[in-house]
């Protein structure tokens, strides 16, 4: 198949953005209207349903991981692999489906870093756990988590294409953390659990 099929197909995964349904599911309001505005499984638990943030956390991170999964069953090159990541990544920030807006990357981000490397993916994971115990603050302990993320593959597998890919995913992730950082500065981010 032509890698550029892979490249359309991801991106048009990437822009199933399951918080967006599943608060259709749910009879939720659209997320992008209510809390943070973010289509996100932290905005969606905010609405009390906690399957449907489940749903959209294990949907938002499964697109990032079948898309990569797939494009490396079927031996693409290294690059076009990268490409893949890229695009499933950006379809869920920018959803043809949802006049791209759409979420921050997190759980995508976490699906496309499970399928490069099982052990960069739960490196991650373990920083997000660790932060969000100290700070129970979601944003927080996702930029952390995502900002190891190039890090570890990088002592795992050295400087390679993959790992600069995954650094160029964290970046992006990060700038659509704006908000929340400016928040974080303000002294207003809200957190789980406390003030």
């Amino acid at each position: 198949m032509s890698e550029w099929f892979f490249v359309l197909a991801a991106y048009l995964l990437g822009s199933i953005s399951f918080g967006i349904v599943m608060s259709k599911i749910f009879g939720l309001a659209d997320p992008r209207t209510v809390g943070s505005g973010n289509p996100g499984a932290t905005n969606i638990l905010r609405s009390g349903k906690k399957i449907a943030a489940a749903l959209t956390l294990i949907g938002d991170a499964a697109k990032g991981w079948l898309a990569v999964w797939l494009a490396l069953r079927y031996n693409l090159s290294p690059l076009w692999v990268d490409a893949v990541a890229a695009t499933v990544f950006l379809g869920h920030l920018y959803p043809l489906y949802h006049g791209f807006k759409g979420g921050k990357g997190v759980a995508t981000q976490f699906g496309i870093l499970m399928a490069f490397s099982i052990w960069v993916g739960l490196g991650s994971l373990a920083v997000w756990i660790v932060v969000f115990a100290i700070w129970r603050i979601s944003s927080v302990a996702a930029m952390l988590a995502a900002s190891s993320s190039p890090f570890i593959a990088a002592t795992l597998f050295g400087w390679n294409g993959h790992t600069l890919t995954i650094l160029l995913l964290t970046l992006v992730l990060i700038w659509r953390h704006k908000s929340n950082i400016q928040k974080l500065l303000a002294g207003s981010e809200a957190g789980f659990g406390k003030k």
